[in-house]
């Protein structure tokens, strides 16, 4: 007998609605504060570490907790998890609303970001629970555009906010957005009925290897954010150790963490590597071209919200038609075009920057372009990972689809802060995140506007590996694709 009980829910898109309330608050604090970092800085006098660390807090504490929460949301019921991650999060919302200091911001997003890693590991569980299995691959894919869409429009309304309350504004506006979550959430989620699963054991040992892992990775792929210059090294040894041992612990496992098995299918991996190498190639564009904005043209931060919307129109435009697309085209060619637009809008967008900063206008038709890209890879992308796996796994396919996402955002956002300040003085390292490097001399500014230049190139030539990778995908018949998860599923159910 199958031990994965499920209640179907009489109006899912009611679930839809209420779960899209704490997407949309996850993904606009996540992204939100990328504009609103220089005024953050310059109000709190934080360092160059702690600027750096205000963001990266949030994103890897979520990253790690995100396999976690979803093996104990099989053990303890996804929706007191869930509504214990939201009240959590729009808790620690409220703390960094009110923080005096950057260490209480650092400590609050941190907090925020646990909260976080469980909204976004049960939401698309919830989902999967609630839906029909006919209708599930829709509300998924509306599902990932919400969660993309709210994070490309977050840097406008941070600007926005920032503009008009000062950054505190950012979260004066996501904490009511939360409260809303909550009300909803618990008016619509229905009670799962207890399950078999609940007897299972929770893997601890993996729990904390995994947190460490992650952790570790970051300090030593970012270079900079701690004045020990040893620790990079260290950390990139222990990563090694770490991910040795965590594999074995888990094919030893009765009940792991992580299915490691999963990676032995072609496709998955090939999936799961492409959603991680989009996620590194394009998240940090927006904080880039922002921090560019107001660091060398002195643009406000709503200016700089704005600055970044072309991202948001071209990834609703694209993902709108990746279901139609679906229809002639199939993930294979699909995920290779949107990453090959990715590719083309990163370099565009390198290309016209420079140290005078009167180019920003230049940027707007690149990163609908990135957009586009983004946009055209999400839908597709999903549904080749929940086609190729098996469908007793497809709820942990996702989580690892989620996990590795948030790690290619964690790595993006890093490298991309470390290597566009590299070089820098400490007092022009602070002045970029504060947004007033062009106060220090054109030197300084026209190293900083290098330094992102190649940045972005860089971020390029992730892109058209991720084409590489995409056009490895195992081929499928357009129709079959669309068509087959919903046909099997609706056959299983029946029977």
């Amino acid at each position: 007998m199958d031990s994965l009980v499920t209640q179907r829910h009489p109006h899912p898109w009611r679930v839809f609605a209420a779960l899209s309330i704490g997407v949309v608050a996850v993904f606009v604090s996540l992204s939100g504060l990328t504009v609103a970092l220089p005024t953050v800085a310059r109000e709190l006098d934080a360092s160059g570490a702690q600027s750096t660390w205000i963001l990266l807090g949030y994103m890897l504490v979520t990253t790690a907790l995100i396999l976690v929460f979803g093996r104990l949301a099989d053990i303890i019921g996804r929706r007191p998890l869930y509504l214990a991650g939201l009240a959590t999060f729009t808790v620690a919302t409220g703390l960094c609303m009110l923080a005096p200091s950057a260490g209480w911001l650092i400590a609050a997003r941190v907090l925020q970001g646990a909260g976080a890693a469980a909204v976004v590991t049960n939401n698309t569980a919830l989902l999967t629970d609630t839906f029909p299995p006919h209708i599930l691959g829709r509300a998924l894919g509306w599902n990932a555009t919400v969660a993309a869409v709210a994070q490309v429009v977050g840097p406008l309304i941070g600007g926005a906010a920032t503009a008009a309350f000062g950054w505190r504004g950012l979260f004066a506006v996501v904490l009511p957005v939360g409260l809303v979550a909550i009300a909803a959430s618990m008016w619509v989620i229905p009670r799962s009925p207890r399950k078999a699963v609940e007897r299972e054991p929770f893997d601890v040992a993996g729990a904390v290897l995994s947190t460490v892992l992650l952790t570790a990775v970051v300090l030593a792929l970012t270079p900079g954010v701690s004045s020990l210059p040893w620790l990079p090294w260290a950390c990139g040894g222990v990563s090694v150790v770490l991910a040795v041992v965590f594999v074995a612990v888990q094919i030893r496992r009765t009940h792991p963490l992580v299915d490691v098995t999963l990676f032995r299918n072609r496709g998955i991996a090939l999936v799961l590597a492409a959603v991680l190498v989009n996620a590194v190639a394009t998240y940090a564009v927006t904080l880039l071209v922002s921090l560019y904005g107001q660091a060398v043209s002195g643009i406000s931060a709503v200016t700089a919200g704005a600055l970044v919307m072309p991202v948001a129109i071209g990834t609703v435009v694209a993902a709108s038609a990746a279901g139609s697309l679906m229809l002639r085209f199939g993930p294979r060619t699909l995920t290779a075009t949107g990453m090959a637009l990715n590719a083309v809008g990163l370099f565009g967008v390198a290309l016209m920057l420079s140290p005078d900063g009167g180019s920003l206008g230049a940027t707007a038709p690149f990163l609908f372009v990135l957009g586009c890209g983004t946009g055209l890879f999400m839908t597709p992308s999903t549904s080749a990972l929940m086609l190729t796996a098996p469908a007793d796994r497809r709820g942990i396919a996702n989580g690892l689809r989620s996990t590795l996402q948030n790690v290619g955002y964690l790595l993006s956002t890093a490298l991309a802060l470390v290597f566009a300040t590299a070089g820098l003085s400490t007092a022009a390292r602070q002045a970029a995140y504060g947004g007033t490097l062009g106060s220090l001399g054109s030197g300084e500014v026209t190293r900083f506007v290098d330094n992102v230049r190649v940045v972005g190139i860089a971020l390029g030539l992730v892109a058209l590996a991720g084409v590489v990778v995409c056009l490895a995908f195992p081929r499928r018949n357009p129709a079959a694709t669309v068509h087959t998860l919903d046909s099997v599923s609706t056959l299983k159910e029946s029977a």
